[in-house]
């Protein structure tokens, strides 16, 4: 059983769609390591984590690379940490929040296209 506030990497893997497989991919490459381990060496996960593993699988569907995401979670922590480190963590997060409703802007209006094909479509099958 998971430590209080603690979950296992199973509970992780289904609260966020994500397989086992890329959780532990993630950790390897260091973009996103457990908060502890079981006394048997099992992974454990915070709401924090949670969240984390949830930013990054937003950030997938907008295109976005596994190392902008880890660009994008140090940039959240040093924000967090405040300090000098703060402001530039502070612009880099304002200009993902512009690239990102800039990649929204394209997949509304890609979108749009696909849903004028599709009736396009419809009418030439009415025909």
């Amino acid at each position: 059983m998971p430590e209080a506030g603690m979950m296992h990497i199973g509970e992780l893997a289904e609260r966020t769609g994500l397989s086992l497989r890329t959780i532990r991919h993630y950790d390897e490459i260091g973009l996103l390591a457990p908060s502890g381990r079981s006394e048997g060496g099992f992974r454990l996960y915070t709401e924090d984590d949670y969240g984390r593993f949830m930013l990054i699988r937003r950030m997938k569907p907008l295109g976005y690379s596994l190392e902008q995401a880890g660009d994008l979670l140090r940039a959240i922590d040093a924000a967090a940490a405040g300090g000098g480190a703060g402001t530039d963590a502070g612009q880099l997060l304002a200009d993902f929040r512009t690239d990102a409703q800039e990649r929204r802007a394209k997949l509304v209006s890609q979108l749009a296209m696909a849903d004028e094909f599709i009736g396009l479509l419809a009418e030439r099958s009415q025909a």
